[in-house]
């Protein structure tokens, strides 16, 4: 963990049922306001102030990142709804709240109460970021899988390693979900060090599928060599939170969750 707890205040850590049934990692801007004749500055003026909280916030963060010796590097930080609490995204972690003064920094989730069904304050806005990520993704890099009849309904991306029992039990239901009009695109992400060479070795064979078929049934691949994305797209998935697999998002960057069953993953596209 990069965070001890004598370095973290925290405030709300509810586990959603749909991270449970996942394999662990081992070891391991919007437009301005218009000017108008009855607030001809207020607008511009309160946007000026909200940058200057967080360039401030930033650099007390920075500050006290380097205190603690904590390397993580800021990438992006957002205002939440929630009174002097902020999003921070940084860069080969998970996303963090942070308070307005910069000195405390909360892992997990903070919820919104008041409504039927509880909401993740964070999950717009990290789905906006992961969005990105997954945007710089090359078709070629992946193992698509497309979806039965023609044109997808929907596109889900999997954070997958070949080593997992959830993944292997997810992959058990690949044509039920392509049948169901669902594209389902695998992204390389090893849980561990001892896990590369495989999934190196199964997008460096000539056909990833059979391959990633093999390694689901615990069969050996042979080894192969190759410019391979694998350790990118680890990298990629660290950018966006993940820590276990499978991992599965929508194209919109919005996280559905680990293992689930064809109907529970067109239930959340269709949510």
């Amino acid at each position: 963990m990069l965070f001890t707890r004598s370095q973290l205040f925290i405030a709300c850590a509810l586990t959603s049922t749909l991270l449970i049934s996942a394999c662990s990692k081992e070891n391991s801007a919007q437009k301005p306001d218009a000017l108008t004749a009855s607030a001809p500055a207020t607008g511009e003026a309160s946007k000026l102030n909200e940058r200057n909280t967080q360039q401030r916030l930033v650099s007390t963060l920075e500050k006290n990142f380097k205190t603690a010796n904590i390397n993580a590097k800021i990438l992006a930080i957002k205002k939440t709804e929630v009174p002097n609490l902020f999003w921070v995204s940084l860069e080969g972690m998970g996303s963090v709240y942070a308070t307005s003064d910069g000195q405390y920094i909360i892992q997990g989730d903070v919820i919104h109460l008041g409504e039927k069904q509880l909401r993740n304050v964070s999950e717009s806005l990290q789905a906006g970021e992961n969005k990105k990520h997954l945007a710089t993704l090359k078709t070629e890099d992946l193992i698509v899988y497309p979806a039965q009849g023609g044109k997808a309904k929907h596109v889900i991306y999997v954070f997958t390693d070949s080593s997992c029992p959830y993944c292997h039990k997810l992959h058990e239901h690949l044509a039920e979900i392509n049948a169901k009009g669902i594209e389902v695109r695998y992204i390389a992400w090893p849980r561990g060090e001892q896990f590369m060479p495989t999934m190196q070795a199964i997008w460096c064979s000539q056909d990833r599928k059979a391959a990633f078929d093999q390694a689901a049934q615990g069969l050996p691949v042979a080894s192969a060599e190759c410019k391979n994305p694998v350790r990118d797209q680890y990298q990629l998935g660290l950018n966006m939170g993940v820590n276990g697999t499978p991992a599965i998002y929508n194209v919109e960057g919005v996280y559905l969750g680990g293992y689930m069953t064809p109907d529970e993953i067109i239930k959340r596209l269709e949510k």
